[in-house]
């Protein structure tokens, strides 16, 4: 189980830091090269970005929003949230996202630029409950918008969704009002910042007149409640080894009525995400 850890440079990440100047500034110029990178210099089409855009702008007061998506490249984000129309550089609209601490949070001038650019390290393996994953549940709790890759790690390769780690899950069950989940699936991605394309590494630069394909579902709705009684119901006598995980707090959930929740839920956004990847549109709007 995790926890019991420091969170890094938390304080860079509020708010009020410097009076939000350096968020502003960041948020701006990240916005920025999304805006050049996506919608300038690659060709990109989006499906259903109006759902995307108003519950992001004006979704009722205090209710969080939580995305999840595939995970095609290193510059997903912020590329993702550069086509045309969405406000990419407005910072107090800008998502939270998870980011992989030993590739963002390696040192301290990262850790820093990523801290006011509102990312959350996550130590992949580290666990649901690791001290990371109470900030992320804090940013839920206080209506805000989160952004998770729940396949935990890139890939490029066209292929299905893959099975999804457990961490975006406990988040919805765990947040005290339950979050808006809206999928996303994204392609093209992989071609713009490739893994491997000089001599065997990433390009320095983004790579240009690439086909960005994005596709925003629709809001993935849980009866929680009726969930839950299943939960309990499922594993009220089955066996199971514990990773020592303590209840939920708001309804007392034990670890193994969790953990038949957690993968439920998990399937169902998984089932959704290739749902997302597989279906076909005639003709995607919102190009570049």
């Amino acid at each position: 189980m995790g926890g019991g850890r420091r969170r890094i440079m938390e304080w860079a990440g509020r708010a009020e830091h410097l009076g939000g100047i350096p968020r502003a500034l960041t948020i701006f110029a990240v916005g920025a090269f999304a805006k050049t990178v996506t919608c300038f210099l690659n060709s990109t089409s989006v499906h259903n970005p109006q759902t995307l855009i108003r519950l992001v702008k004006s979704r009722p007061t205090g209710v969080p929003l939580l995305t999840v998506s595939n995970h095609m490249s290193t510059l997903d984000d912020p590329l993702i949230w550069g086509f045309k129309g969405f406000p990419t550089m407005d910072a107090k609209l800008a998502r939270w996202v998870l980011a992989a601490e030993d590739i963002c949070f390696k040192n301290k001038l990262l850790s820093y630029m990523f801290r006011i650019g509102k990312c959350i390290p996550i130590n992949r393996g580290g666990g649901i409950y690791q001290e990371h994953m109470n900030e992320a549940l804090e940013v839920l709790s206080h209506g805000g918008w989160l952004h998770t890759y729940p396949e935990g790690k890139v890939s490029q390769l066209s292929a299905p969704i893959k099975r999804l780690k457990w961490g975006t899950a406990s988040l919805i069950v765990r947040a005290p009002i339950t979050p808006i989940v809206l999928p996303i699936v994204h392609s093209g991605f992989e071609k713009v910042m490739p893994e491997k394309s000089f001599f065997g590494r990433r390009p320095p630069v983004p790579l240009c007149n690439k086909n960005i394909r994005i596709v925003v579902g629709e809001p993935i709705e849980f009866d929680l409640g009726r969930l839950k009684q299943e939960a309990r119901k499922v594993t009220q006598d089955a066996p199971f080894h514990s990773l020592g995980w303590p209840k939920t707090s708001a309804d007392g959930l034990g670890e193994a009525s969790q953990r038949w929740l957690y993968n439920n839920i998990s399937d169902r956004i998984q089932r959704v995400m290739e749902k997302l990847r597989t279906i076909k549109l005639p003709a995607l709007e919102n190009s570049r």
